[in-house]
C-alpha cells in the first residue's frame, strides 16, 4: 500500500506542472448468488449455494500529451472468506491494470503493460466484466488510425519469472505467446472487422526440450449493418494449427454466427440469432483418435455474454468437447430512462455425435442439450450508481445429463442481485503556461 499511496503522490505532482488531466475514481460490486444448477445439472438431494461476492477498484488515470497511464488495483472476496482478525489479504487484492500509452502522433500509439483487450462484440477478445476478476494480458499493442481506421498490432511473450536458465512456462490457464492483427472500418451503414492471432502454447517435457511451444492460428472476421429500425451482425472465424501433444493431433475448427434485432420502437426490440461452434464426437473429445480436433475455442472471449447466463458453455467448459448449435430469440425494453430489461431464450444443440454411455453397445443420442432462458434487469439510481438482478432457468435433456452429470428432471436455476458503485473521487486539469 505505501508503494500505491506513493504512486498517486508522483502522479498528482505531474498533474500540477504540465498540461494533463488525472483522474481518481473506484469501483464498489457486491453481487449476491443463488445457485442450483448452475454450470451444471444438479443431483438429487443437492444444496443450492448462496454467497456474496464484491470487487473493489481504485482507478489512477493519468492522460498527458504525449502519454497516458492507467493503473486499476483491485481486491476480489466472498464475504466471510477470511476471518474478522485477517493478517494477510493474501491472493484477494492484485493489480488488475498497470499500462503507459505512449503517443507517437495523432494516429500512432504503443500500450505497454497489463491491459484488457477487447474487440467488436467480445467474442474473441473480451474483458469478462462480469466475472469480478475480469481479464487483462501482459502484452505491448500497437495502435494505428490511419484515415479513421483502426489497426492493433498486439504481442506476448509469458514467463513465469525471471530466469537464468530456460524459458518453460508453466503457469495455468494461460498461454506462452501469442500475436495478433485486429483492423476494423466504418462504411456509412456497414462497420467491418478482421482478425489474425497466432496463439502458442507450450507442451512436450519441459526437462528434456523446455517445452515445444506448439502454435494455433484463429483467422476471420465480423460485419455489422445497422439502420434506424434495423441491425445485423455476421461472423465466421476459422481455426488451424496443432494442439500441443507433441504435433500429433491439428486443429480444423470454425465459427460462425448471425444475429438481427428490429426496433418496434425507439425503446423497444426484438432479436434472434444462431451461432456454431464446432466440435467432436464423444467418443473423440479431443481429436486425438483421428488426429484432427475440430473443437474450436473462443480463447479470450467474454464467454458469459454467449450461449446461455447460466455458463454451462465455454465458461472453464465445454472445450474440446462436442462443439454447440445455439438458437436465441427474445425481447429487450426500456420502460423509463432509468429501468430496463431483458428476455432471452437458448435453444442448445451439440455439433458433434452424443453417444449414450449407460448402454453397453453405445448408440447414438438426440443432440439436444436443452433449452435455458434468461431474465435481466437494470435500474439506474444515478450517474454512479446502478442496480441490477437476474434469473435464469435450464431444462436440460438426456444428452446433457450423459456429457456433464446430474438430473435434468432437478431444478435447475440461478437468481442474483448486484450494486454497482462508479464514483470519481477527484480529477483535475491543468494547462502548461
Amino acid at each position: 500500500m505505501k508503494k500505491s499511496f506513493a504512486l498517486l503522490g508522483a502522479l498528482l505532482l505531474c498533474s500540477s506542472v504540465s498540461y494533463a488531466q488525472f483522474t481518481l475514481s473506484g469501483q464498489y460490486r457486491p453481487r449476491a448468488e443463488y445457485r442450483h444448477g448452475f454450470k451444471q445439472l444438479p443431483s438429487p438431494g443437492q444444496n443450492a449455494a448462496f454467497f456474496v461476492e464484491q470487487r473493489s477498484r481504485i482507478n489512477l488515470d493519468y492522460n498527458s500529451e504525449n502519454y497516458d497511464i492507467k493503473i486499476v488495483l483491485q481486491d476480489v472476496r466472498v464475504w466471510g472468506s477470511q476471518p474478522q482478525l485477517v493478517i494477510s489479504d493474501g491472493a484477494t487484492t492484485t493489480i488488475h491494470e498497470a499500462w503507459a500509452l505512449l503517443k507517437f502522433n495523432e494516429t500512432v500509439g504503443l500500450k505497454l503493460g497489463r491491459q484488457e483487450i477487447a474487440y467488436d462484440d467480445h467474442r474473441l477478445f473480451g474483458n469478462v466484466g462480469w466475472a469480478q476478476q475480469a481479464r487483462s494480458h501482459d502484452a505491448a499493442v500497437l495502435q494505428l488510425s490511419p484515415n479513421g481506421a483502426k489497426i492493433h498490432v498486439g504481442l506476448a511473450y509469458n514467463q513465469d519469472g525471471a530466469r537464468l536458465v530456460g524459458n518453460y512456462y508453466s503457469v495455468s490457464s494461460s498461454y506462452k505467446t501469442f500475436q495478433y492483427l485486429w483492423a476494423q472500418k466504418s462504411f456509412d451503414n456497414l462497420k467491418a472487422s478482421v482478425l489474425l492471432m497466432n496463439l502458442g502454447n507450450q507442451g512436450g517435457d519441459p526437462l528434456i526440450n523446455d517445452g515445444t511451444t506448439y502454435f494455433q492460428q484463429t483467422v476471420g472476421g465480423r460485419l455489422t449493418y445497422n439502420m434506424e429500425a434495423f441491425t445485423a451482425n455476421a461472423a465466421i472465424y476459422g481455426q488451424f494449427g496443432d494442439m500441443p501433444d507433441d504435433g500429433n493431433t491439428s486443429v480444423k475448427g470454425i465459427l460462425y454466427s448471425l444475429d438481427v434485432a428490429y426496433k418496434l420502437t425507439d425503446k423497444h426490440k426484438l432479436f434472434a440469432g444462431f451461432e456454431h461452434i464446432s466440435g467432436n464426437d464423444e467418443s473423440d473429445p479431443s481429436g486425438a483418435v483421428s488426429g484432427e480436433n475440430n473443437a474450436f475455442n473462443p480463447y479470450f472471449g467474454t464467454n458469459h455474454k454467449f450461449n446461455g447466463l447460466m455458463d454451462y458453455f465455454y465458461v472453464g467448459n465445454h472445450n474440446g468437447s462436442v462443439g454447440l448449435n445455439d438458437f436465441q430469440f427474445g425481447y429487450k425494453g426500456a420502460f423509463t430512462d432509468n429501468f430496463n430489461t431483458t428476455i432471452a431464450a437458448h435453444l442448445l444443440y451439440a455439433d458433434g455425435e452424443v453417444f449414450n454411455s449407460a448402454t453397453s453397445q453405445p448408440e447414438a443420442m438426440s443432440k439436444s442439450l436443452g433449452t435455458e432462458i434468461d431474465i435481466t434487469a437494470n435500474y439506474k439510481v444515478s450517474t454512479e450508481v446502478g442496480l441490477a438482478f437476474g434469473y435464469s432457468q435450464m431444462f436440460g435433456t438426456e444428452t446433457l445429463v450423459d456429457l456433464r452429470g446430474g438430473d435434468k428432471d432437478e431444478l435447475a436455476n440461478w437468481a442474483w442481485v448486484m450494486i454497482t458503485f462508479n464514483p470519481t473521487f477527484f480529477t483535475t486539469k491543468e494547462n502548461k503556461e
